[in-house]
């Protein structure tokens, strides 16, 4: 979402390639892709879905606990040309019909500005989530 600086461009290429054959291997990740409908059989979009096992914790405002995985949605993206085109619309919605027939009952994303008012529609919420940007935690 325009962060990355270049010089970590083919860093980012090589780890994340690394990451994906064994995630996806291996089900701690589920991938979608949108194909072109012009004949030129394009990957126009995509959607993934990383599985994180989170502690058992009690649903927001209900009366159960939420166990199992938790998806984290990431790379949702559609080629410029293909946009206002309901691409990500329908990547977003088998993703979510996949979460509900294998039992992923909590999801969180990172929206864009752009990508907002689509999630919004699907019934995302934005929550209190903060992020540490003190120092370092890495040596």
């Amino acid at each position: 979402m325009g962060q990355l600086p270049a010089g970590l461009y083919d860093p980012l290429v090589a780890a994340s390639q690394a990451y994906f054959t064994a995630a996806l291997a291996d089900g701690r990740a589920v991938a979608w892709v949108a194909e072109s409908v012009d004949g030129a059989r394009a990957i126009v979009g995509g959607a993934v879905l990383q599985l994180r096992e989170l502690l058992p914790r009690p649903l927001p405002g209900g009366d159960r606990l939420l166990r199992g995985p938790q998806g984290l949605i990431l790379n949702v993206f559609t080629e410029r040309p293909w946009r206002r085109r309901g691409v990500a619309a329908a990547l977003m919605r088998e993703l979510l019909e996949w979460c509900r027939s294998n039992g992923i009952e909590s999801l969180v994303l990172h929206a864009s500005d752009e990508g907002r008012p689509l999630y919004e529609k699907l019934g995302f919420t934005a929550t209190n989530e903060m992020r540490y940007t003190g120092e370092p935690l890495r040596r």
